[in-house]
């Protein structure tokens, strides 16, 4: 059978804008069509969502994201990955790109297995699109929680022999200063993969370098980053001066109103704006938990860390160890501290991120022909209902 899915009585997110009264239809997991509200005459077996006046948003997409529900992607077991994404569905996301840590080379591999099944397995938790590979390659001096043990430069006999082993590897974050980080780029670039730039000490001209290099976009701006410096009495500028000269390079911010205040998230969103600002969770394991003490990666290897005052932090609180964050606070934050019209804080969880990952074709809109992916909320960004290629993976009211 192929029955729809129809949402009607909702305030429709269209690319062009909200509109009410327009009713979307879903079959085969893609959206069918968008008519004025009472064209489509259900049929016996079609499903009918009454949005009671709330938004009707295209899903969203957290593309770095570590874990949730007290499971990380590290742990290395399906249990892990698929309690994650049921976990974010809750919170409106429709689709995630699971992350490593710097750990050990066996670890990434049986990770690299596991996501595997998962994505056969995963049927109620948001999509895992496929794979970013956060380190090992990072400066020492901004390695921030990851851990400084693992911490090496690209070599091609080791990189190339990870990404032979996963042909779902589709973002990469380094330091883009490293010795061989540039011919990492120009092959993450001819295969097609996001590189990023990532907990860096660089300067500008370096991360200019890396830009013509195949690096398009900057990792969690702001954290673990090089800004201004003085060397031997003269200025340089940073990997962050260079997001904001650079126009082509997109980044994304951890938006959870604790990585970054208030002018920041300001200036972020004056100078590169919505279109080329993701947000992003960089979850760990205790998002959707209550706070206490966690593990930041796998439960074998990883680093104890603190969570209160709605952040995780190192045991001695001198960084931020990850976020707690989801998707729908991240989209909450962006309008109630920033001051972003709501339109801009969805596009930034939904089209931009799909964009800059290039899969803007099928997924990041409400549009005729694109996957069904889309979120119900009310107008304090509280989840309604998640639904992912056409099937209610959750509804508050549990049905």
């Amino acid at each position: 059978m192929n029955n729809r899915l129809i949402i009607t009585n909702g305030r429709t997110m269209l690319p062009s804008g909200i509109e009410t009264g327009r009713d979307v239809v879903c079959r085969g997991g893609r959206i069918e069509a968008l008519p004025a509200a009472g064209r489509i005459v259900p049929e016996p077996g079609d499903r009918v969502i009454d949005a009671a006046g709330n938004y009707v948003a295209p899903g969203f997409i957290d593309m770095h994201v570590h874990g949730g529900g007290g499971h990380d992607f590290m742990d290395g077991t399906v249990e892990a990955f698929l309690g994650i994404a049921e976990t974010h569905a809750r919170y409106g996301t429709t689709a995630m790109v699971p992350t490593t840590l710097t750990g050990t080379e066996e670890e990434l591999l049986n990770t690299f297995a596991v996501f595997r099944e998962a994505r056969e397995r995963n049927r109620r938790g948001a999509q895992l699109l496929g794979l970013h590979l956060e380190g090992p390659y990072f400066s020492a001096r901004q390695c921030g929680a990851q851990d400084p043990r693992y911490l090496q430069s690209p070599k091609p006999e080791v990189y190339e022999r990870w990404l032979e082993a996963s042909p779902d590897i589709i973002r990469w974050s380094a330091a883009p200063e490293l010795e061989g980080a540039t011919e990492l780029g120009r092959e993450l670039a001819r295969r097609g993969i996001l590189a990023s730039v990532a907990h860096t000490d660089a300067l500008c001209e370096e991360v200019e370098a890396a830009f013509e290099a195949g690096y398009t976009h900057m990792t969690h701006l702001y954290s673990a980053m090089s800004t201004v410096s003085r060397r031997n009495a003269y200025r340089y500028a940073g990997a962050l001066e260079a997001a904001y000269l650079l126009d082509g390079m997109t980044v994304e911010i951890i938006a959870d109103g604790v990585h970054l205040p208030r002018p920041l998230l300001q200036f972020v969103c004056k100078f590169k704006g919505a279109d080329r600002t993701a947000l992003c969770t960089d979850a760990m394991r205790a998002a959707g938990m209550p706070d206490g003490e966690y593990l930041l990666g796998s439960l074998a290897n990883g680093q104890r860390v603190i969570v209160e005052d709605g952040v995780a932090k190192l045991p001695d609180r001198s960084a931020f160890a990850g976020s707690v964050a989801t998707a729908d606070r991240l989209v909450r934050t962006m309008i109630e501290l920033a001051g972003v019209p709501l339109s801009d804080a969805v596009r930034m969880m939904t089209a931009t991120p799909a964009r800059i990952l290039r899969i803007d074709d099928r997924k990041g809109a409400i549009r005729e022909g694109c996957d069904a992916d889309l979120v119900i909320f009310d107008q304090t960004i509280r989840i309604k209902t998640t639904i992912s290629l056409g099937h209610v993976i959750y509804d508050i009211d549990g049905e």
